[in-house]
């Protein structure tokens, strides 16, 4: 009995390394993660354009050569919108009412890579995030974005075409899930 337990334990320990590992119809892959397990933490981003069309990035505070857009998680209690007016006004200094939501989509996941995945378990709870992308346009008379806020995500931003966005700008864990949102919001392929 003990020997069919180990050999069976072997047996998954080497799935397990290979990634093809099959509990109770979930998948475990190469880091043990269980994705039936497996807990992504609710978050917000911002797509602001102008009306001619350019698009906002931001350069991390600490990651020069680092640009996003403007996103954070979505805190107990509020919908994915309120989320999203308190993101923007904490990281680019905007308020609800300089912008419109055109659009939004849901349903853009990532997980953190491994080497950050067990501090952001112990952080937030999770292993990645799973996002909810708002299209917003910026409204005539609106004040310029001020990336020098109170607890400083960015050190600085700039209007962009789409279709210049550059992937290498971003971790790679990070670049599917924007390569989809640019297509869906924008149709560029990048």
């Amino acid at each position: 009995m003990m020997g069919k337990n180990l050999a069976g334990n072997r047996a998954l320990a080497s799935a397990i390394m290979a990634g093809t590992a099959r509990v109770r119809g979930c998948q475990v892959d190469g880091d043990g993660i269980d994705s039936c397990m497996v807990r992504l933490r609710p978050n917000v981003a911002a797509l602001l354009v102008k009306p001619e069309g350019s698009l906002l990035i931001c350069e991390r505070w600490m990651i020069p050569g680092a640009w996003q857009f403007p996103q954070g998680g979505v805190d107990a209690g509020e919908t994915p919108e309120q989320a999203l007016f308190r993101e923007v006004r904490e990281e680019v200094g905007l308020e609800p009412r300089h912008y419109e939501v055109l659009a939004q989509r849901s349903g853009y996941r990532y997980l953190y890579p491994p080497h950050v995945r067990s501090k952001k378990l112990l952080k937030h709870g999770s292993h990645g995030q799973e996002q909810t992308y708002f299209l917003c346009r910026l409204l005539e008379g609106a004040p310029a974005v001020n990336v020098n806020q109170q607890a400083r995500e960015f050190s600085a931003y700039r209007w962009i075409e789409p279709l210049e966005f550059d992937l290498d700008w971003l971790p790679e864990f990070k670049r599917d899930v924007y390569r989809q949102v640019l297509w869906d919001f924008f149709h560029v392929a990048v």
